[in-house]
């Protein structure tokens, strides 16, 4: 019966210590976290300098942006029109 118990107490040291083992620390990964998000970022973007450009955006009229800017505002308050399915019956070809 000791000899079982010493067994027990053993396998409970092996499993304390196998699970330790994955409570080490990630120097290597904390170091470097974020950077990846960080260059998908940058390279999403085109000019970084453009929020220091006062100069008003052209090639757009004003009343025809304010038209589109009205059908786009307006196109939320109608409902959508339901889609009719596409159904192709290969049945009855005789």
């Amino acid at each position: 019966m000791a000899i079982t118990t010493q067994y027990k107490a053993m396998a409970r040291a092996a499993l304390a210590g196998t699970l330790l083992c994955g409570c080490s620390t990630t120097p290597r990964f904390n170091e470097h976290f974020g950077q990846s998000v960080r260059a998908n970022v940058s390279a999403q973007v085109l000019d970084p300098a453009a929020a220091a450009n006062t100069n008003p955006a052209a090639g757009m009229e004003g009343a025809a942006a304010a038209i589109a800017h009205e059908r786009y505002q307006n196109s939320f308050k109608e409902p959508e029109k339901p889609v009719r399915p596409l159904v192709i019956s290969g049945a009855g070809s005789n």
